[in-house]
């Protein structure tokens, strides 16, 4: 049924729960999983006083992803899933509209992903990027809380 899973992943628990799954699903329907990090190395300076490394902040982010991609891809194939992995460095944009782009770009099927449950106020004014995957996606989106 699903050709293409694509699993967008964070480091955070939730994120962790939907890499899982996806593993799982990607085992089961025989598919190729795609596992994404979206790096933002926007930083805003509010104090132009600071001594702020943009390049050494950006490092570092890019190190992370990496490794945490790495991972990503140690646990697929020790479940016996092929899979890759696409990194993503973005400029005050939305995770959300990469991982839409990715999904077209890449013809997913399917996006799995986990959800953090936003709440009150933040919810309201931010909303969040699962919940925006959800409501933009042209593929179906399983959200894993």
């Amino acid at each position: 049924m699903y050709k293409k899973i694509l699993c967008p992943i964070d480091g955070s628990e939730t994120s962790n729960r939907g890499m899982l799954e996806a593993i799982n699903l990607a085992k089961d329907q025989q598919a190729e999983l795609r596992f994404l990090h979206v790096i933002d190395t926007f930083i805003p300076i509010l104090d132009m006083t600071g001594d702020i490394n943009l390049a050494y902040l950006t490092s570092v982010q890019l190190d992370n992803g990496e490794k945490l991609l790495k991972r990503a891809l140690e646990a697929a194939s020790k479940a016996g899933v092929p899979a890759d992995s696409k990194l993503i460095e973005t400029v005050g944009a939305r995770v959300s509209g990469s991982v839409l782009n990715q999904a077209k770009e890449w013809s997913a099927d399917l996006v799995v992903m986990g959800t953090h449950g936003l709440r009150g106020i933040e919810r309201l004014v931010m909303g969040s990027d699962a919940e925006m995957v959800v409501r933009l996606s042209p593929v179906p989106v399983l959200l894993v809380k």
